[in-house]
């Protein structure tokens, strides 16, 4: 079958291997030249994936029949709803859709609506006056978050990121003043916990859940330092984390379920992959956010660990024919992010970074290239993330152990990485946290 997948980062390199792997002949979009993509792909077109007429465009003239949408930001322009107009069936969500994500505000209020089980108390407001006003009402923690999209790293939170009024009320401002994701301000409820990642395949009515995920949104060792997009994430053998129950589990992909029943209530039926965002506290699992795509990192784990074919079941995705025999390894995997030196506040870009493939297969790990770039027959750094690399192992040891072996084989002198994520001492940690609170 001809698939045409957009996107160039690491998550859509993640995809298009397992699209590869099963079969599928690959027609990509991108706007940097990835590597790994290019090298799946029988053709590649360079340009913004929001521009709609030249994706469509080449979508018909080389005959594809199915899309898979990578990233955020073409799928709230409305690439699916293009595509579809042209004859092309898309395993994404429609720009309706897409708003669980684009719109924190829409999400909110659609669980509210519902009365779907795990919501957090909110406040949403179009100007900072009254923000301010609603701020010296409330007498607990918030989190302050843009309305629109940010690239995941919009998001404060008071007692980590904001420690007083005044504090809080220059960030209120400056998402105003800057028009940060360009559709007002959000003010949510602190949620206590650990955080944990459940992604799902939906066709418009059936939820099949993928393994457990727990993604590191810190910068730096420790869980310190700003919000990045995500350093790394980790799943275990069993698909689920050590910290959570089997039930707690069931709990989180009913309210995923309860979300697409919802949303084909209110006309604008989820196709695609789906990505909770929770928090596990002492009540349950509580509500974060919501993506209309895969997470990044936390594609690389799952996808790494797919055994059936995500050919088949894009095209079930996208016909609404998605069955439960979907089927993933036994196996946990650890992924840890190459990023470029200043990442999470200012990146320095434009490095040469070299690869030895060969290397990083012999150690038990896979390479998924994200915002890289090839200039004058070299490979350079960009802004974002430059290369994850997933560590596989019997258990979440081993994986880590081959992740680490493999990331010798990764050369930049203008990178850093968190080293710290999967390993025994940092999940651990996670787990003595639930204990504590749950013990309290």
């Amino acid at each position: 079958m001809k698939v045409l997948a957009v996107g160039g980062g690491g998550r859509e390199h993640a995809a298009v291997e397992a699209l590869y792997r099963s079969g599928a002949e690959i027609y990509s979009v991108m706007k940097n030249a990835n590597p790994g993509i290019m090298a799946r792909s029988k053709k590649t077109l360079l340009c913004s994936e929001k521009d709609l007429d030249k994706v469509c465009a080449f979508a018909k003239e080389n005959g594809v029949e199915l899309a898979y949408i990578g990233p955020e930001a073409p799928l709230e322009v409305g690439i699916v709803d293009a595509l579809e107009a042209v004859g092309v069936k898309c395993a994404a969500p429609t720009k309706a859709a897409a708003r669980i994500e684009t719109s924190k505000t829409f999400m909110r209020e659609l669980v509210d609506k519902y009365k779907i089980k795990g919501n957090l108390g909110f406040a949403h407001f179009d100007n900072a006056k009254d923000a301010e006003a609603y701020l010296k009402t409330i007498d607990h923690e918030i989190v302050v978050k843009p309305v629109g999209l940010t690239g995941g790293k919009g998001v404060k939170v008071q007692g980590e990121h904001l420690h007083n009024f005044e504090e809080t009320m220059d960030y209120v401002n400056e998402i105003f003043d800057a028009n940060i994701g360009g559709a007002g301000v959000i003010l949510e409820e602190k949620a206590v916990g650990e955080e944990f990642t459940q992604m799902a395949f939906v066709d418009g009515k059936k939820v099949v859940p993928m393994p457990l995920v727990q993604d590191h949104k810190r910068a730096y060792e420790g869980d310190v330092g700003p919000n990045t997009g995500g350093m790394g994430s980790y799943s275990d053998a069993d698909h689920l984390l050590p910290f959570i129950t089997e039930s707690e589990r069931k709990d989180a992909i009913a309210i995923i379920q309860s979300v697409i029943d919802a949303m084909a209530e209110e006309g604008c039926p989820y196709r695609g992959p789906i990505y909770g965002q929770f928090m596990l506290t002492v009540n349950g699992p509580k509500i974060i956010e919501f993506n209309a795509r895969f997470g990044d990192p936390e594609a690389m784990n799952v996808l790494t660990a797919l055994e059936s074919s995500f050919q088949d079941i894009c095209w079930q995705m996208a016909t609404g024919t998605l069955t439960e025999d979907v089927k993933f390894f036994d196996k946990a995997t650890v992924c840890k992010y190459i990023v470029p030196k200043g990442y999470g506040v200012k990146s320095e870009s434009g490095h040469e970074i070299t690869v030895d493939e060969d290397g990083i297969r012999k150690s038990g790990a896979v390479i998924y290239y994200a915002n890289v770039d090839q200039k004058d027959g070299k490979l350079v750094t960009g802004t974002s993330r430059s290369i994850g690399i997933v560590g596989v192992g019997k258990d979440l040891e081993e994986a880590e152990q081959n992740c680490e072996k493999a990331l010798q084989f990764v050369k930049c002198d203008a990178i850093f990485l968190r080293h710290d994520i999967g390993t025994r001492a940092l999940v651990q940690k996670r787990v003595d946290h639930m204990k504590e609170l749950r013990s309290a």
